[in-house]
């Protein structure tokens, strides 16, 4: 029955990384941006870490999330992000982007809380938190610096 979880909270995730890919896709080729180069980079490691817990999910006979979820708080905070890059200035940006990190970091925590998890997804949920993490740290680290 582990398994069955194990598909459940992986593909939640999923979905969560995936919109945190695809605004920061919309956000890379909607502007030129001083920060598009960050954000580039941040929709491909999203894209890397989506296609790892896919392959888990294949790998416990699931069937895998494939598309963003666009709803809720994920769907509202990417869409804060995209009006930010498109009207705003770049500290107005950057806060849109760590709110969002603050976000999806907070998914993965709790999903690294589960105790009903195998080790095996447990595994490929904390490998993809670090990077989760550092995407998260970049965003708060760009915060800090345009405040200073």
């Amino acid at each position: 029955m582990a398994e069955n979880h194990d598909v459940t909270v992986l593909n939640n995730l999923i979905r969560t990384t995936l919109d945190s890919y695809k605004g920061f896709t919309d956000a890379a080729e909607e502007t030129g941006h001083q920060h598009s180069q960050f954000f580039s980079q941040m929709a491909q490691e999203r894209s890397q870490v989506a296609s790892q817990m896919q392959a888990q999910v294949e790998a416990l006979g699931g069937e895998p999330e494939d598309s963003s979820s666009y709803s809720a708080a994920a769907h509202r905070g990417f869409m804060d992000l995209k009006q930010a890059v498109m009207g705003q200035s770049d500290q107005a940006v950057i806060e849109e982007v760590e709110r969002g990190e603050d976000y999806i970091k907070e998914k993965y925590e709790t999903a690294l809380q589960d105790d009903e998890l195998s080790p095996s997804t447990r595994q490929i949920i904390e490998q993809a938190y670090q990077s989760i993490r550092r995407g998260h740290d970049q965003a708060s680290a760009l915060k800090h610096q345009m405040e200073g």
